[in-house]
Parts: C-alpha cells; sequence; structure tokens
C-alpha cells in the first residue's frame, strides 16, 4: 500500500488529485484508517505489531503528502507570478488630471492679492465661544443673529461661528498693532438652501489697525482687490450700510465688464471702521488675560466677502449647491470653463 500511495502521490498535477490521494489513503474513510479500526479484532500479541506497521506507513504517506504540497503550491504560485508579471517597459497609462475646486482658486487669487499688500494670512477655530462670536464683536443679546433658527448652536453653550469675524477679537487679543491680516475659513448660519445661500460656506476677512487708519486707506485695499481680481479697469462703489462691529458701514460692489454678457455693479461685501466697543472688548480681554490695555484709541477697518459669490460670476455657475454636491457630475458642464 506504501508504494501505491507513494506513486500516486508522485503523479498528481494539481492540488485537486492530491487531495483526492490524501482522501484515499489518510481521510476518515480511508485504507490507512480502516486499517487502524481493524486492530481491535486482533489478538492482543498481533495488534501491537500490526500498529507499529500502520503507523509507520501512515507516516510515511503523510509525509509524501506535505512535501508534495508544497511543491504544488510553490509551482503554483511561480505560475502566478509569471502570468501576472508587468511589463515595465510598456509606457503607463494616462489618468485624468484633477483640478482645484473654483472656490479655491477664488481663495488662492484672493490671498494673493492681499499678501502683495503686506497682510498676514489666519485662520481660526469653526466651533467658537458666544463671547468672541457675538459680545466682544459688539453683537447685543438681542440681535436676530443669537436666535436658535439663525445660528447652529451645541450642547455645550459654544456654537458653529456664523462669521469670520471672531478672529479679529482673538488675533488682537495675542498681537499688538499695527496690523495687517486676513482670515478664511468655512462659516456656518441656519438658513434654508437655494441657488445663492446654503447652510455652510466661505468667507474672507479682512483687519486692519493702527494709527490713523481712515475710510481712504479701506477704499483703496477694496479698490486694489478689484483691480487684482476684474482688472486695471474695474471700479468700485460703496454705499452706507449697518453692521453691529464697525462704524460707519459700508456694503461695497464692483463694475465687471462680464465676458459672457450684461456687465453691471456686483454686490461683494461689507465693510467698515472698526467700532470703538469691539477695541474695548479687545482690551478687557487682554487685561484679563495680564496684558496690557493698547487698542482703546486705535483706528483700523475689517472688510469681509463670499469666495463663492465670486465664483459663481467668475466661472458662470448659476447654483451654489453645484459647489457642495457629492456627485463630481453636477460639475461636468463646467469643466471646460474651470480648467
Amino acid at each position: 500500500m506504501q508504494q501505491e500511495a507513494l506513486s500516486e502521490i508522485a503523479a498528481a498535477q494539481d492540488l485537486d488529485a492530491l487531495q483526492q490521494v490524501k482522501t484515499k489513503y489518510v481521510g476518515k474513510k480511508g485504507l490507512i484508517t480502516q486499517q487502524l479500526g481493524g486492530l481491535g479484532k486482533l489478538p492482543p500479541e498481533e495488534r501491537k505489531a500490526r500498529g507499529a506497521e500502520i503507523n509507520e506507513v501512515r507516516t510515511a504517506i503523510q509525509a509524501a503528502l506535505d512535501e508534495k504540497e508544497t511543491a504544488l503550491k510553490r509551482a503554483a504560485l511561480d505560475a502566478k507570478l509569471a502570468s501576472e508579471a508587468i511589463d515595465v517597459t510598456l509606457p503607463g497609462l494616462g489618468l485624468p488630471a484633477g483640478g482645484l475646486h473654483p472656490i479655491t482658486r477664488v481663495f488662492d487669487d484672493l490671498i494673493g492679492i492681499y499678501r502683495q499688500m503686506g497682510y498676514a494670512v489666519v485662520e481660526g477655530p469653526e466651533v467658537e465661544e458666544e463671547h468672541y462670536n457675538f459680545e466682544a464683536l459688539n453683537v447685543p443679546w438681542y440681535h436676530p443673529a443669537r436666535d436658535l433658527q439663525d445660528t447652529f448652536w451645541l450642547e455645550d453653550g459654544r456654537l458653529l461661528r456664523t462669521h469670520t469675524s471672531p478672529m479679529q477679537i482673538r488675533y488682537m487679543v495675542e498681537h499688538e498693532p499695527p496690523l495687517k491680516i486676513v482670515v478664511r475659513g468655512k462659516v456656518y448660519r441656519y438658513e434654508a438652501t437655494d441657488a445663492t445661500h446654503e447652510s455652510m460656506f466661505h468667507q474672507l476677512e479682512g483687519l486692519v489697525v493702527g494709527e490713523g487708519i481712515s475710510m481712504s486707506d479701506l477704499k483703496g485695499t477694496i479698490a486694489e482687490m478689484a483691480r487684482g481680481l476684474y482688472g486695471a479697469s474695474a471700479r468700485v462703489r460703496f454705499q452706507p450700510s449697518y453692521y453691529p462691529f464697525v462704524e460707519p458701514g459700508a456694503d461695497f460692489a464692483v463694475y465687471w465688464d462680464n465676458p459672457r454678457g450684461e456687465s453691471k455693479w456686483l454686490e461683494l461685501g461689507g465693510c467698515g471702521m472698526i467700532h470703538p466697543n469691539v477695541f474695548k472688548a479687545v482690551d478687557d480681554l487682554r487685561e484679563a488675560a495680564g496684558k496690557d490695555r493698547i487698542y482703546e484709541g486705535m483706528t483700523g477697518f475689517a472688510f469681509g466677502l463670499g469666495p463663492e459669490r465670486i465664483a459663481m460670476l467668475k466661472y458662470g455657475i448659476p447654483d451654489i449647491r453645484y459647489f457642495y454636491a457629492n456627485d463630481p457630475r453636477v460639475m461636468r458642464q463646467f469643466r471646460g470653463e474651470l480648467e
């Protein structure tokens, strides 16, 4: 039996054939197993010798099975590697190159413009304290933005910032004037989504503080930004507006020669001179932190704008929801313009 089994093992060409040989001889109902099961019928004096003989045969067959299995597995692996080998001399596959998101492009344009004017770029926390988001910015308790229907509040009393302005306070508490910064990032407002509104969007906000800063400095800064975005012929228009943290306050618009059609005034954001109450709140926080009161009596201006609006106008995108859709196919119709 041993020689017959060894011959069948040597003749097995694959793992399936080898498994059949293994089942035939050492399986639960195999020939070796059957012989071991019949030992009980032998006289005691023959049982021990016959058992040792059968175990010796089983050991030899099992060793041959293991050796053959190892050889077959190695041969199968070698064949697989040979069939799946990569020809490194072939040219690579041409994959389509990705592109920057329209909002990222606008952010990069704006930040490049302001860096040329000497501004530092900073970012702040999106989960904010109520004091920094409202009170320190001269937004009183009765202001509509502090209502549950206008702001995302967290259970611990914090909130998702409604604007990037809290970073004005945080930066002034930690730094001394003069200073020039722009703050970029996401903001959140509890608004119904439509073609021009979304509950999450982006802002770029600027802050300049020093001695003798005037409204003319603010207007010159906005005009320089407009020329950087829309060319040397861009014009800027200001009209009075109200924001709690500036006095006086204004909205600013840019007249843009739209290459896709009608040219008109485009409202881009709000601005104004820093309200004295904001400087007082900063000094109160500095004093609580053991720092000098240095901002009361200073002058400065702030401005803010939305990159989404600029991107929509620049790239002809009709609906803000295209910016945040999970399905990239919604941007396909604009791909030619964005690349």
